[in-house]
């Protein structure tokens, strides 16, 4: 008889150790980041500040065609301003700051964030050869997963020429090798590491691999590795069967203004805003709010999503042959000056976020309308950051001294070069 009570005390000791086990685990996917040790200061920008920000915004809106907006600056040391500006369509509802939208190529970054950690988990290794994963491309031989983050691959894009498509037939599901046979079947541009190129082909092969690695959706990825730890609630990358944007709120309505015989048609864009979200996928698939994508500029500023000992920004490159010292490219992101974030287009939105990982200045924005360069949503988020940068400390704070290597006034004028409607009167 004395052995039945052992048996059952013994059962009991796995049972509780399983227990611990399980919890630990259950601890581990809940993991939740603290963005960095800045305090946000609870005043308003002043009048003045926040009339230079929309006026900015405006303008951008009107030079893209935009008739709607979203828009926070946060500068911790002395306010901030998040406001919806503008309709969902010429003479629509208003534009309210709680949206959620297709947030382009933002997703960049956090496919990275998803390579750092899978990386130090040791599921992968930074050098292994992308083939390693991905079978059967042999256009990406020679090609390290750490060079399709870092944007070194030589792989070609393929959105220029997809994009027509999208537009005609919205709602068809890609399979990712199917975008990436597009920019792989172009010429390397370069050898692998050579240089920085934009390569959207480069960030689809590097989620397909990590699918591969882990045997996780891109989806579950997102969620684990990126939006979970950082409580993004209102972030996820859908389901590349999802057309519509399935969300927890109100949603920004998507347009493309269309370039016809006698110029762009400004008075009657397409809707877009239903697309498959296969057309992204770990490039450009990933659904936001402003209030998300400010929180997570600053934590990829301050590299709250990292493992420890992880130098996202150890090898910066210029990001283009005439581009200054201080615009760089490595790690999925984009370096100005002391900003580091994301930006570009996606059928129906042109986003941005920038954070500055000293003073916590941080930018997020998108406009809804696709038909302007993607470089609208870069520069008019430099803008606001100058504006932002020189409002005077609130009562108890300490300004930054460093500043930026621009002025607000020098990318007004970039953002009129890109004008595809006829501009406001001055």
């Amino acid at each position: 008889m004395p052995a039945q009570p052992r048996r059952l005390r013994a059962a009991a000791a796995v049972l509780a150790a399983l227990g611990m086990l399980l919890s630990l685990a259950g601890c581990a996917v809940e993991r939740r980041v603290d963005v960095g040790p800045l305090a946000q200061s609870d005043a308003a920008f002043s009048d003045e500040t926040v009339t230079q920000l929309k006026d900015a915004v405006d303008f951008a809106m009107a030079v893209s065609g935009s008739s709607g907006a979203v828009v926070g600056v946060w500068a911790p040391w002395s306010g901030s301003w998040v406001a919806g500006i503008g309709t969902q369509s010429p003479g629509g509802a208003a534009v309210t700051a709680d949206m959620q939208f297709r947030a382009g190529k933002i997703t960049r970054a956090m496919t990275c964030d998803i390579l750092f950690s899978v990386a130090d988990e040791g599921t992968v290794r930074l050098d292994d050869n992308v083939s390693k994963y991905v079978p059967g491309v042999p256009e990406a031989t020679g090609v390290t997963l750490q060079e399709l983050c870092d944007g070194t691959s030589g792989i070609g894009s393929f959105s220029r020429q997809l994009r027509p498509l999208w537009l005609t037939n919205p709602t068809r599901v890609w399979d990712p090798r199917e975008l990436a046979s597009y920019g792989l079947g172009q010429r390397r541009a370069f050898k692998a590491g050579a240089r920085y190129g934009d390569s959207d082909a480069g960030y689809v092969l590097l989620g397909l691999a990590l699918e591969r690695a882990t045997g996780r959706s891109a989806q579950d990825l997102i969620a684990q590795y990126v939006t979970d730890p950082l409580n993004l609630t209102g972030t996820q990358l859908p389901a590349p069967s999802v057309a519509t944007l399935v969300t927890t709120g109100p949603v920004l309505r998507g347009y493309q203004t269309l370039k016809g015989k006698d110029g762009y048609n400004c008075a009657k864009p397409l809707d877009i805003t239903s697309l498959s979200a296969s057309v992204g996928f770990t490039d450009a698939g990933v659904v936001s709010t402003i209030a998300d994508l400010g929180r997570y500029g600053r934590a990829l500023a301050t590299g709250a999503l990292l493992p420890k000992g992880t130098d996202r920004f150890a090898h910066p490159l210029a990001a283009n042959a005439s581009a200054p010292a201080w615009y760089t490219a490595t790690g999925g992101t984009i370096q100005a000056g002391s900003l580091i974030g994301q930006f570009g287009a996606v059928p129906g939105y042109l986003s941005a976020v920038f954070s500055d990982r000293e003073s916590g200045l941080t930018v997020a924005l998108v406009l809804n309308n696709s038909a302007a360069s993607g470089d609208v949503a870069g520069d008019l988020a430099w803008q606001l950051a100058a504006i932002a940068s020189k409002t005077p400390a609130a009562a108890g704070q300490t300004a930054p001294e460093a500043g930026l290597p621009w002025t607000a006034g020098q990318y007004h004028d970039l953002i009129a070069k890109s004008a595809v409607c006829p501009l406001p009167a001055k």
